[in-house]
């Protein structure tokens, strides 16, 4: 991204990310995106215990999932993508605990070999899934019983954060839908993997909601998993 008047580019994220991961007791740190990690992330991936793949501004390149540019499609810095993407792989294939917010969701999906909705307005007739303007939209989600969804959010159904215009139109292998959009269109809103102890998507933001407990259970997968390897 650029920042202000300047033209570089800059790496960084909101802070509500990492605010969300100290307030479970936990360090958070930033991966920035590069060639080297992106080819081999094996070895980035053993210094950090949990993944949080955040959301921001512009999109998965489509050419990831084998389809044309939508013109609302705004992808962003190529080197993002391939290292997301390539690091969500890696850490799905050794069980690293795994948390996909927003944007981070549709990479987890496009990992997975799913593809996405690239302008859901087109789908939908309405934009209720983006707020006007630096506002997020909100509105309920229904999580399917006994899915890891439910357990990260505490019940079968949650108000929410969105601001997206982008969604999953096939789910990646091994993913299932976990949670579901109440706003009349059923849009998912939670994929999980099957047989992951914990590898989650979100498509609305649980880091800018302090009662949410999302990132907090990140942070507890983490541990149990440290635990075990510790015996």
């Amino acid at each position: 991204m650029t920042s202000g008047a300047w033209t570089e580019l800059t790496a960084g994220s909101p802070f509500a990310y990492a605010r969300a991961v100290q307030a479970a007791d936990a360090r958070a740190e930033l991966l920035v995106p590069d060639e080297v990690d992106a080819r081999t992330p094996d070895g980035l991936l053993a210094r950090i215990d949990a993944l949080v793949v955040s959301g921001g501004a512009g999109d998965v390149d489509p050419a990831h999932y084998g389809e044309a540019r939508h013109p609302r499609t705004v992808p962003v810095e190529a080197i993002r993508d391939r290292f997301e993407l390539a690091i969500v792989r890696a850490a799905v294939g050794t069980g690293l605990p795994v948390l996909g917010i927003c944007r981070g969701m549709q990479v987890l999906n496009v990992a997975c070999g799913g593809t996405l909705e690239q302008h859901l307005p087109d789908l939908l007739g309405h934009d209720g899934h983006t707020g006007p303007p630096g506002q997020y939209a909100q509105h309920d989600v229904r999580l399917e019983d006994g899915s890891l969804a439910v357990r990260a959010v505490g019940d079968e159904r949650a108000a929410v954060k969105s601001y997206h215009h982008q969604g999953v139109r096939t789910l990646g292998e091994g993913l299932r839908a976990t949670g579901f959009s109440l706003l009349d269109d059923g849009i998912v809103e939670g994929i999980e993997l099957r047989d992951r102890p914990f590898a989650l998507g979100v498509l609305w933001h649980p880091e800018e909601d302090a009662r949410s407990r999302v990132v907090a259970a990140l942070v507890d997968a983490a541990r149990e998993r440290n635990a075990v390897g510790a015996s």
